[in-house]
């Protein structure tokens, strides 16, 4: 593991900038009109939202994305975005939309984006899917920790695929890693980096293996007793198992391949990437799925119960004789649903993945 004490404004010097290959961008405040506020109102029931479209979108000169893949909110109610783009890897909004910072020129592989509070400051954990690693940063772009590939430490062998897709941070700091794009265990650590345990059986479809274990949090819903959830995105599931691995459920949703769940409140929100409207067959359900319905993504809600209660972009959810039918998208707004934020109004932020360049936009709660 290597441990790094980088402050941001040093980057700047040649030093830095031989040793790390990480330089920071200076970032652009840009001037805009207010979004136009759409009319289009999707959802269903109590989780109905207004659609503005260009509520994330920027100077391309200046600050160009390719895939945007996630976001949270920090304590200080700023949106954080990572993307794949090595221009500005991370960028920070204000809830109109301004443009407030933009850092990180060397996560080619920018996907994963997890915010965690120690109780006194926020801390970011990126994973680059291409770069075989988490990275612990402060907000401004400081890096702190990296987590390199598992054989490191005993995890794999040499030549195990790792790419990690997202983390999850518990209670007592131990960060938990989805190598959902590469071996398909989840990997225990302590909040210093040292390895626990892995997780899960790999790339399956057995109880305790994923398809693509995609997305990964940690559910405090339960008081007392948090739990992990984690994605299997090509069986079209949530499984949910103790913070030590032991498999308690699966919570499915049938034609949807979300990515990574996000607690907010009593409710569970993901992007789905793609829907289909037939079943896959086990060696089709790879990383990204070739046989997915032309009308793809939207955004799913689930409530505490695990029942699905709006598919905003997509069909209403229906349950017959107690089991969720298959969802696909209805609404021809989202192009890949790459991950959902919700604000402290419950008003979301969607990032897309493959969407032709398409910046954040905002579902404003009707």
């Amino acid at each position: 593991m290597a441990k790094l004490e980088i402050n941001r404004r040093y980057f700047l010097n040649k030093s830095a900038k031989a040793g790390l290959g990480l330089v920071i961008v200076p970032h652009f405040n840009i001037i805009k009109s207010k979004p136009k506020l759409y009319q289009t109102v999707i959802g269903h029931g109590d989780f109905k939202y207004r659609v503005h479209k260009d509520w994330g979108v920027l100077d391309r000169s200046r600050t160009p994305i390719k895939n945007c893949h996630e976001m949270v909110m920090d304590s200080r109610g700023r949106l954080i975005m990572v993307g794949d783009d090595t221009h500005n890897n991370i960028l920070i909004y204000d809830k109109s939309g301004k443009l407030l910072d933009s850092w990180g020129i060397r996560y080619n592989g920018g996907h994963g984006l997890t915010l965690w509070n120690d109780g006194s400051e926020d801390f970011l954990f990126i994973c680059d899917t291409n770069g075989e690693s988490l990275i612990k940063t402060t907000t401004n772009g400081r890096e702190l920790m990296i987590i390199e590939h598992p054989s490191k430490y005993g995890a794999y062998n040499e030549n195990d695929a790792f790419k990690p897709t997202e983390s999850a941070i518990a209670p007592n700091g131990d960060i938990y890693i989805a190598d959902g794009y590469g071996s398909n265990y989840i990997l225990q650590f302590t909040k210093d980096g040292e390895f626990i345990r892995k997780i899960g059986e790999g790339r399956g479809i057995g109880q305790h293996q994923f398809q693509t274990a995609h997305g990964i949090c940690i559910d405090y819903r339960e008081k007392g007793q948090p739990t992990l959830l984690i994605t299997s995105r090509a069986t079209n599931c949530f499984k949910r198992f103790t913070l030590d691995g032991i498999f308690i459920e699966q919570i499915d949703v049938p034609g949807a391949f979300v990515c990574r769940p996000v607690i907010h409140n009593s409710n569970l929100y993901s992007g789905v990437c793609w829907s289909s409207e037939t079943d896959f067959e086990e060696g089709d359900m790879n990383t990204h799925p070739t046989r997915t319905s032309p009308k793809s993504g939207f955004v799913t809600i689930l409530d505490k119960n695990g029942k699905v209660v709006s598919n905003p972009g997509g069909v209403e959810p229906h349950y017959k004789n107690g089991q969720l039918q298959r969802m696909v998208q209805k609404d021809e707004i989202f192009k890949h649903c790459h991950d959902v934020c919700v604000d402290n109004d419950e008003n979301l932020y969607v990032c897309q993945w493959n969407a032709n360049n398409t910046y954040p936009m905002k579902l404003e709660r009707v």
